[in-house]
């Protein structure tokens, strides 16, 4: 596609993301950005990093974007969350569920704290601004896309909550696009290697080398991977719903 084709694909539509201020999201942001889009760059404490990322799109094209500091575990905060979006922009035409919690919990170790967390940022959130955003989204014909992981389908030894809470996304995914249709499409991005997680100290360069060795493309991913995958399903996929994409460099018919 064009750049000028590219810029036009997304014109006057409004995306919601979040999680949006670095990593992966920011990426997403960037991407649809780039496609025409206004959006809206949903943080929880990444404050300093969403106003620079605000500041570089909006230097880019003037009022294209605005952030919005919310903590998912709220249930309270997710339709006001919405809400402001809609205010802001006057319309809401996606979402995109990135927001991630991501940690080690071995059985013997867990406890409410951890499921509260894991659980709540991966799916419940997720599944109540889904809610809240329905009636814009069914007025808009809309889109959903959710950031799954790989391990949905595999789970990652000790990482027993995380990837229940990501099994469940998936299944929500799938739900979701029963219960939204015809007028909103709900799909789903599951990422292999893109970004090594934060904090992981148990990981160390070997472990890591061995997780790239499976991948058939024997490389990592990067993070606009994911979002090229994501801008195909809101602006290139008018058919599709229901479906989970790995992008994980065929890991995951390798584990």
């Amino acid at each position: 596609m064009s750049s000028s084709l590219m810029e036009q694909a997304m014109q006057g539509k409004v995306v919601l993301v979040t999680g949006g201020a670095k990593r992966v999201g920011a990426a997403i942001c960037r991407r649809l950005h780039a496609a025409g889009a206004q959006l809206a760059v949903h943080y929880r404490s990444s404050e300093q990093e969403a106003l620079a990322l605000q500041k570089e799109l909006n230097k880019l094209r003037p009022k294209s974007a605005a952030v919005f500091q919310a903590d998912l575990l709220d249930l309270h905060a997710l339709p006001q969350l919405v809400h402001k979006v809609i205010r802001k922009f006057g319309q809401l035409d996606a979402l995109i569920n990135n927001a991630s919690s991501f940690y080690a919990t071995p059985l013997a170790d867990i406890d409410e704290q951890q499921w509260h967390d894991l659980l709540g940022t991966n799916l419940r959130a997720p599944l109540f601004l889904a809610q809240a955003a329905g009636s814009e989204l069914r007025r808009r014909h809309g889109a959903i896309v959710n950031i799954v992981d790989i391990h949905a389908e595999r789970p990652m030894h000790g990482h027993l909550l995380y990837s229940v809470a990501k099994a469940g996304l998936a299944a929500l995914t799938r739900g979701l696009a029963q219960e939204m249709a015809p007028q909103v499409r709900v799909n789903a991005v599951a990422p292999g290697v893109i970004i090594w997680p934060e904090g992981e100290a148990w990981m160390d360069e070997e472990q890591r080398r061995k997780i790239v060795a499976h991948t058939l493309l024997k490389r990592e991913g990067a993070p606009d991977d994911i979002a090229r995958t994501v801008a195909f399903l809101i602006q290139d996929a008018p058919y599709i719903t229901g479906q989970i994409i790995a992008v994980d460099g065929g890991r995951s018919v390798n584990i």
